[in-house]
């Protein structure tokens, strides 16, 4: 059999090996396109980051460009706003403005002015330029006090002249000129452009350079103060300033801005940087940075409607920063483009691809199961070939025996009648082999008709006594060994077509005889209440693992008799002509102690 099946099997190697070949090279262009369009997607993705990173780099350095006259300004005047702007220099922070107040307890200045408005404030030394100015203050005070315009004007000239000579001491000068401008405003007719001048904006002091207002006097040296120093300082000049009709808003709101600590800014910065507290600093060289104050989830919100507006996001795309460090350099900001139309672009290859590669798998399982049914159909038909084989060697055996019997007892007999023998038996000899050789052709054309359908059963009550009357009737005549045969069957009778129902019952108990080594042979048939009949016999009996395979056509079990008379067919045709009634027949039970066959007619059993 292997050596018949070898072409088969070697046909379906080779086969395999092509098919194995063809479906991987399939799945390896299955798997390119699918890399190739996750390059692409992952190309457009990469594409549309730079292009984020590089607008909001652009948004960044334009804020800082924008905000660069207001940062120049603050950093020169004192009293500009520098709300939302960063400047360190030298490792020192300008803007925001610190305090930087004095951290002694001591009030010199609030002293000093006290002493300057009661007259007792006394210079050190004669030759000190405190005492110089000490003299200056006074000639303006009693030039005021005298109401002379001129000479209050003139001794005003030249206290200006010795501050712009002479730098003291904050807490000398500022407290000094503080008190100079109060009389002045108190008891002086002062021009309102030059006290405007005295108290805010300063003046020229004909050397190109600058006298500073009382305002920005004390912001710039608020470091010379200590804290109450500075506070007292403060309100005196609002107070003059509200006096003199002087603007004071923006210099209280610059004062009350000094912060004590300096920003929590990273020191060192590799290059221009998007720094988490909500900042964008950019170095300017020699420890010198500039920054500016944003809001980078506003700027990211501006930056998705951009790209919405030119339709590179859809309505639900959303540009975020990722990353968790606290300095991000602006060259390399982690920008993340997300939107539902990458997650359904992906999700569409993954269907794509596992559903190619779902047809290449079903492809191989199906070639495989094409190869396995192709080998089972060869072995089946080889086998088949085998049992026809075995068949006809069996059929030609059975039909040869009975054939030869016959020719012999019919020779024997013409001898005998002419010599005068005696030779009553023979004629019935012959006619028991013939009946035996009429029997196995009725089950080959039996079987045959009832295999191609052609067999259309006729119906009709028959009684089950009258069938079993007739078994044993007919095991009378052709059995070669004593049977005894036991009925228990009432009075059923079966809507059936009699005369397949005797011929299932000679071969029942034909193979009952055949396959037997007891004498006598006894066989039982028992009707049961539910309809169904039992056909026990006390033969060889079959093993349990061929209960199914003894009902096939041409097949005689190993080991249980194959010298014994038969074509193979009787048990096949047994349980064809149940299944024509609609029934069904089974080992019900077996052991070398004898086989016990139910057969189960359909509802249509009557008693």
């Amino acid at each position: 059999m292997l050596r018949r099946l070898l072409p088969t099997l070697i046909a379906l190697l080779l086969g395999f090996a092509g098919l194995a070949w063809g479906l991987g090279s399939l799945q390896r262009i299955f798997a390119t396109e699918r890399d190739d369009a996750q390059a692409s997607l992952d190309s457009r993705r990469e594409a549309l980051e730079q292009y984020a990173r590089a607008s909001l780099a652009q948004s960044l350095r334009d804020r800082l460009e924008a905000a660069r006259p207001a940062l120049e300004a603050a950093a020169l005047d004192p009293l500009a706003p520098a709300t939302g702007l960063y400047l360190r220099e030298r490792g020192t922070q300008l803007l925001p403005r610190l305090a930087l107040h004095d951290t002694g307890e001591d009030t010199p200045a609030k002293e000093r002015y006290a002493g300057l408005r009661a007259g007792t404030e006394r210079a050190d030394e004669a030759e000190d330029p405190w005492a110089e100015r000490l003299a200056l203050i006074r000639e303006v005070d009693r030039a005021l006090s005298r109401g002379d315009r001129r000479a209050s004007t003139v001794a005003l000239m030249a206290l200006l002249q010795h501050r712009a000579q002479y730098v003291l001491a904050s807490t000398r000068d500022v407290p000094g000129f503080l008190v100079v401008l109060e009389s002045l405003a108190e008891r002086g007719d002062p021009v309102p452009q030059l006290m405007h001048a005295l108290v805010r904006d300063g003046l020229a002091d004909g050397r190109s350079g600058r006298l500073d207002g009382l305002q920005r006097l004390l912001l710039l040296r608020r470091a010379r103060f200590t804290k109450a120093d500075f506070d007292f300082l403060r309100e005196r000049i609002v107070a003059l300033s509200m006096k003199a009709g002087v603007p004071a808003a923006d210099f209280e709101a610059r004062a009350a801005e000094l912060a004590s600590e300096p920003l929590p800014l990273p020191r060192t910065l590799p290059g221009p940087a998007l720094v988490r507290a909500g900042w964008y600093l950019e170095p300017r060289g020699g420890n010198h940075v500039r920054g500016v104050a944003v809001d980078s989830g506003a700027l990211l919100q501006s930056l998705t409607r951009e790209m919405r507006e030119r339709g590179l996001l859809e309505a639900d795309g959303q540009v975020r920063l990722l990353a968790d460090a606290e300095v991000l350099p602006l060259a390399d900001l982690p920008l993340s483009v997300d939107t539902p139309e990458w997650a359904r672009a992906q999700g569409a290859l993954a269907r794509r691809y596992r559903l190619k590669t779902g047809m290449v798998a079903a492809c191989a399982v199906l070639a495989l199961g094409i190869a396995a049914l192709a080998f089972v159909a060869q072995h089946r038909k080889l086998r088949f070939l085998e049992l026809k084989s075995d068949f006809v060697a069996t059929v030609s055996h059975e039909l040869r025996t009975p054939l030869a019997s016959i020719r012999l007892l019919a020779e024997t007999l013409e001898w005998r009648l002419a010599e005068g023998t005696d030779a009553r038996d023979y004629p019935a000899r012959i006619v028991r082999e013939a009946d035996g050789l009429g029997f196995l052709v009725e089950n080959l054309l039996s079987f045959n008709r009832i295999d191609k359908g052609r067999w259309v059963p006729k119906l009709a009550p028959v009684r089950l006594d009258e069938l079993v009357a007739q078994l044993r009737k007919d095991l009378e005549f052709w059995s070669k060994v004593p049977v005894e045969l036991e009925a228990d069957v009432g009075d059923f009778s079966l809507r059936a077509d009699g005369q397949l129902l005797r011929l299932l019952f000679s071969n029942l108990a034909r193979n009952a005889c055949a396959y037997n080594t007891r004498s006598p042979v006894r066989l039982r048939i028992e009707a049961l209440s539910d309809g169904r009949v039992r056909f026990s016999d006390n033969g060889v009996g079959i093993p349990q693992a061929q209960w199914e395979r003894a009902f096939e056509e041409f097949v005689r079990l190993p080991g249980q008799g194959h010298d014994a008379p038969g074509s193979g067919l009787g048990l096949a045709l047994c349980r064809r002509i149940m299944r024509v009634h609609g029934g069904t027949l089974r080992v019900a039970a077996s052991s070398p102690e004898g086989t016990t066959f139910e057969l189960r007619f359909p509802h249509t059993v009557t008693t």
